[in-house]
């Protein structure tokens, strides 16, 4: 299994679900690093005041946060650790709701959840009742002392975690401005049949080992060939490793009954109030 990037537990009721995060995609594309020519050592950014353009070392950086225009609120360090929410190591759902109400606009990055520990039979039943009811989870979750927004929906046989923008970071289609010849387009009939016969003409099936960043395989042919030429430069590089938390699972059974208060499984559940929307906030830099 790839490499886990986060552990904890799915939490819904008094159920927990130990699994490990894993990233549902890879950075592509062509990386460039900056060397200096005379020496073939990577080059850093410098951190530069931008009135004077002077070089400003670390100790007199500080972080704000624009107020007005041309007018900041200035943090410490201190505050803003204080404002960044607890990290319980959970996936917290909140609500379960149809997939089709999750605007595509709000949609942002996807990871894969594998069982951790002995939660394998949890987490399929998890799995299979979203895919029997045909809905997502909702739930927050702190990743790198950040709080986010994330739907569970489950996929063939695995549960896939995507992270989801919060609604004040979506604009509003509004923004667009489109007029009357957008919105209220009057459209022939042959015009519509002719570009519906085009769209079929065009139809193919998804063929993902078709699609290639053809600039990147000729960068990366172009690296290769120079490599074989000897055309190769010694860099020094550092890597670092990070340890992550577990959870441990707990009897299924016995917490779906106190998670249902101890009603019957077959009796219709009262319905429940609805989670309340997370507030909005402004963004901050860190």
């Amino acid at each position: 299994m790839a490499r886990a990037i986060w552990k904890g537990a799915i939490s819904f009721g008094l159920v927990h679900i130990p699994v490990a995060l894993v990233s549902a995609t890879s950075s592509q594309g062509v990386d460039f690093d900056w060397l200096d020519s005379r020496s073939m050592e990577p080059v850093g950014y410098k951190r530069v005041n931008k009135v004077t353009g002077k070089e400003v070392t670390k100790e007199h950086i500080v972080k704000g946060v624009a107020y007005e225009k041309g007018r900041y609120v200035v943090l410490s360090e201190e505050e803003i650790r204080s404002a960044h929410p607890v990290s319980t190591q959970t996936i917290d759902i909140f609500a379960f709701v149809d997939g089709e109400q999750i605007p595509l606009q709000n949609i942002d990055t996807p990871y894969y959840l594998a069982p951790d520990k002995r939660g394998g039979k949890v987490y399929a039943l998890l799995r299979e009742t979203l895919t029997k009811t045909k809905k997502v989870a909702l739930a927050r979750v702190v990743l790198h002392t950040r709080q986010y927004l994330a739907a569970l929906m489950p996929l063939e046989s695995a549960l896939v975690l995507v992270k989801l923008r919060w609604p004040a970071e979506v604009r509003s289609l509004d923004e667009l401005a489109l007029g009357p010849d957008v919105t209220k387009a009057e459209l022939a009939k042959g015009e519509l049949d002719m570009a519906k016969r085009l769209v079929e003409d065009m139809s193919a099936e998804w063929t993902p080992e078709d699609y290639r960043d053809e600039f990147e395989d000729k960068i990366m042919a172009l690296v290769d060939k120079k490599a074989h030429e000897g055309k190769i430069e010694d860099v020094e590089t550092a890597t670092g490793e990070e340890e992550r938390k577990t959870a441990d699972v707990i009897d299924l059974t016995e917490l779906l009954k106190r998670s249902l208060g101890g009603r019957s499984a077959d009796k219709a559940p009262a319905k429940s109030k609805s989670a309340s929307k997370p507030a909005a906030r402004k963004k901050v830099s860190k």
